[in-house]
């Protein structure tokens, strides 16, 4: 009996399955014991002293030595400020009354956690047949090991950014709506999310996001006076030329690296201005209004950093597997100490190109969700989702 292609093609296709678990689970392993907490504080001190001015009633925002961070490698050196918005406070501040060490190895266990119970969801919503390479291609993602390493704070938003997404799949628009708003109370660029919402006539959510975010927003200038926000706002305005750094994955920072400075801001504008007009007169659904939200605040941000990049995992659950967004996750598992080590010294001209892996990924992200909401056959459909998780027995 002569056998199908699908036949003959599928010895081939477990072997390379079984090199890819292989290569993503050896990828994770090393990214672990680099990971672990060490002798330094990284990011996580500055949040420290930022904590512990705030509650000794001084800037929040000033340089705590012994605490605040500063980077020195070759090619950059900047002080490491803490840039979150005032509501942050809120967490640094109890944090900083541990011992600091104490304290950061308590966040890195919250954060793995956290990374974890985010994975899960995904995978169960989405590949509840066939786990296992979408969640290591999950853990094997640059930006959550930076995260650890540096003591950010990224992965439990990115988490309510998942409850938000899958949320507004089951249409719970206010409670997806507080979620957001969380998210936005603690970084702003992600006003884009619910902007495209309120455009495409998702006005519950949008409406829950802008009284949850605000509400958020009031507590730091009761606590800490509204001071607290020109400190603020002094610090972002004055950036140190960290958006030319590497990992900044926005388009302002690529168009620096080519040293087209202004372009890089007309394009973010006209993005987003692009996006509005699209979300008013298409009316999208809400994921695909999300989906296009998050990546445009990556995008048109002066700094997305790859640690934001965790935010839009939901989509490469979301969309079809296909070769462009195959290569789009590759670009984002490419370790942070790859890119730093081989090009932060590099040409510009390699700067700007393979230096700049993560902001060309976020570009391959944004074309393969075009194509596939342009093309019938492979068009992501939240109700066809959706269909299984509510009634498995048909």
């Amino acid at each position: 009996m002569r056998r199908t292609v699908g036949e003959r093609n599928e010895p081939a296709a477990r072997i390379a399955a079984a090199i890819l678990v292989a290569g993503l689970t050896m990828l994770i392993v090393w990214q672990l014991q680099r990971s672990l907490p060490g002798p330094l504080l990284w990011d996580f001190g500055s949040f420290m002293g930022s904590g512990r001015g705030a509650a000794e009633g001084l800037n929040p925002y000033d340089i705590y030595p012994g605490l605040t961070f500063r980077l020195e490698i070759p090619g950059f050196e900047s002080w490491n400020h803490n840039l979150n918005p005032p509501v942050a406070l809120l967490l640094f501040q109890p944090l900083s009354q541990l011992e600091p060490f104490m304290a950061f190895r308590l966040w890195w266990a919250v954060t793995v956690i956290s990374y974890a119970a985010l994975v899960w969801l995904l995978v169960q919503r989405y590949r509840p047949e066939a786990p296992l390479v979408p969640a290591l291609a999950a853990f094997a993602a640059a930006g959550f090991w930076d995260t650890l390493i540096l003591g950010q704070i990224y992965v439990p938003l990115a988490l309510a950014a998942v409850g938000a997404w899958l949320l507004l799949e089951r249409d719970r628009p206010i409670a997806a709506g507080i979620l957001i708003g969380i998210v936005v109370a603690v970084k702003p660029n992600f006003l884009v999310w619910p902007g495209l919402l309120f455009l495409a006539g998702h006005y519950r959510a949008a409406f829950a996001c802008g009284a949850s975010a605000v509400a958020l927003s009031i507590i730091p200038a009761l606590l800490y006076g509204p001071e607290v926000y020109r400190f603020w706002l002094d610090l972002v305005a004055n950036d140190e030329g960290r958006a030319v750094f590497l990992t900044n994955a926005s388009l302002p920072g690529l168009f620096q690296r080519f040293g087209l400075n202004s372009l890089g801001m007309a394009a973010s504008l006209l993005l987003l201005a692009g996006l509005a007009f699209w979300a008013w007169r298409r009316r999208p659904d809400p994921l695909l209004a999300s989906a296009l939200g998050l990546l445009g605040a990556l995008l048109a941000s002066p700094l997305a950093w790859i640690h934001y990049t965790l935010f839009l995992l939901p989509l490469f659950f979301w969309l079809r597997m296909t070769p462009l967004l195959s290569v789009t996750a590759l670009l984002l598992i490419v370790p942070v100490t790859v890119i730093l080590d081989r090009f932060m010294v590099a040409p510009a001209w390699q700067q700007a190109t393979i230096g700049s892996a993560y902001g060309w990924a976020l570009l391959l992200l944004f074309a393969a969700v075009l194509l596939q909401v342009r093309d019938p056959r492979t068009e992501p459909s939240p109700r066809r989702h959706l269909e299984p998780a509510i009634n498995p027995a048909e």
